[in-house]
């Protein structure tokens, strides 16, 4: 930690000094896990600046928007993602300084590699932070699908990792490999600044590789991972898994979307503790914890709220509801994000007071536990990425060939949940399945693109002449 400190310091001195960079700048940043990654982060703490963290899965189409409404003073990138910076960069004239990471920078473009050498590891002058001050700006969507900036502060981040570390018994001993991507804030906060917080021992990897995992927890002693399902679910398909010697895990934990209960199961019969968890990244993402003598009695419940956590269960109306009734789940406290950047209108959307609107459907047994049974928008949770139907569909929509369309979720028995887009063609396009899907791979993220596309003459309305989704999921179900 001593080593980290004088890195950061480093670094923080070359973006005070060298680029001028002070309290309230942004700094947006354009890379897989690195450790120069956490010295920007809190770098930035240091000197008061905020960090857009970039999803690097985004297309340079989406990126211009994102990172044009936050203005960042610096964009830092890796190079792998060379390319897509030369295209993004006739569109962000407000950026004064690029800066590469690597030691091949592009012309006219600075080089950590070059420059760490010459700035010095001494503290920077304190800089005065209130608890509201932002930190990180983490993308998510909201009810319309497109991309929010959500304002992580100070307040938010400590709070989520203090949660963390009283109500999941994190220690200073654990030892936990980290190979969430830092963009989504289950890189950031689910276990990082929780682990760091209690001064653990985090193994940081640039991305998730199966056989590194099955290496680090019988090599190098882990006790504790977290994982979204679709990495679980690989792990315990995978050749190793019979003969992994997990004697020194104590904990895994499962969250970005509902784990099937054969996971539960295959970690039970190894002798380790498994659980899910719940989040979203306007609170937390840590919310919950089921004590482990009652997670074998409820499968598939989340628990109870954490330590200096409020949450509640609310009709239509607004009316709190009582046990075993469904009704959308609202959380209240220190962790809640400080709404979303530059958007006002959909920040009050969202808060009820200090109660945030998950969007989420949820209900409490008598023991005071809660299950999330579905969701109010109409998100897809796909192998831990949010996919958000209203952008899908919209792009769909621009297609020559393309009548009208609705974009669902389907059950999956390896990501979770998969999109299928529901197409009704115009007359004489003749379009195919394989055609769509490869168009869309040209025209929107990857793992955005649905796994299936289905046609039909028409798609089914409600009363109220909306498409009805809910049949549609039913009857592909089923199919």
């Amino acid at each position: 930690y001593r080593q980290w400190n004088r890195r950061v310091n480093q670094i923080a001195n070359f973006l005070h000094e060298r680029l001028g960079v002070s309290k309230g700048d942004r700094i947006s940043i354009y890379s897989m896990n690195r450790m120069e990654y956490l010295d920007m982060l809190f770098a930035c703490n240091k000197l008061g600046a905020v960090l857009q963290v970039i999803n690097w899965r985004l297309t340079v189409e989406e990126l211009e928007s994102i990172i044009g409404e936050v203005d960042p003073a610096v964009l830092v990138y890796s190079v792998e993602w060379i390319e897509q910076i030369n295209q993004l960069r006739p569109s962000l004239q407000g950026v004064k300084w690029f800066l590469c990471l690597d030691e091949v920078a592009l012309e006219g473009d600075l080089s950590w590699v070059i420059e760490a050498d010459h700035w010095n590891e001494t503290q920077p002058d304190a800089v005065e932070l209130d608890w509201e001050d932002p930190w990180v700006i983490c993308y998510t969507g909201g009810t319309t699908g497109l991309p929010k900036g959500a304002i992580l502060n100070y307040r938010s981040m400590t709070w989520n990792s203090i949660n963390t570390v009283m109500s999941w018994g994190l220690r200073p001993d654990d030892i936990v490999p980290h190979f969430m991507p830092m963009f989504h804030t289950g890189g950031i906060n689910v276990m990082l600044l929780p682990v760091v917080h209690i001064g653990g021992t985090t193994i940081f990897c640039k991305e998730f590789d199966i056989n590194q995992l099955f290496d680090q927890v019988e090599k190098l002693g882990v006790t504790f991972f977290f994982g979204v399902p679709a990495m679980l679910l690989m792990m315990i398909q995978h050749p190793k898994w019979e003969s992994v010697d997990l004697t020194n895990v104590r904990l895994v934990m499962a969250g970005g979307g509902n784990c099937p209960k054969v996971v539960y199961e295959a970690f039970w019969e190894k002798g380790v503790e498994f659980k899910g968890g719940y989040g979203l990244t306007e609170a937390g993402p840590n919310t919950f914890w089921l004590p482990k003598e009652e997670v074998k009695s409820k499968i598939g419940s989340v628990g109870r709220p954490l330590f200096h956590v409020d949450v509640k269960i609310v009709s239509d109306e607004g009316k709190a509801l009582g046990p075993n009734k469904i009704g959308e789940l609202l959380v209240r406290g220190p962790h809640v994000f400080g709404g979303y950047w530059n958007r006002p209108e959909s920040t009050e959307k969202v808060m009820d007071g200090n109660w945030l609107h998950t969007g989420d459907l949820a209900k409490m047994d008598e023991d005071g536990c809660y299950y999330i049974v579905g969701r109010l928008k109409d998100m897809i949770k796909s192998g831990g990425e949010n996919i958000y139907p209203a952008e899908i569909e919209d792009i769909l929509h621009s297609h020559p060939g393309i009548l009208d369309v609705a974009v669902i979720g389907i059950p999956d028995s390896k990501w979770g949940e998969v999109g299928c887009a529901v197409v009704v063609q115009k007359p004489g396009a003749g379009l195919s399945e394989e055609e769509l899907i490869t168009w869309m791979r040209d025209n929107m993220a990857h793992f955005k693109v649905p796994k299936s596309v289905r046609f039909r003459d028409q798609l089914p309305m409600t009363g109220a002449t909306k498409v009805d989704k809910q049949m549609l999921v039913q009857e592909l179900t089923k199919k």
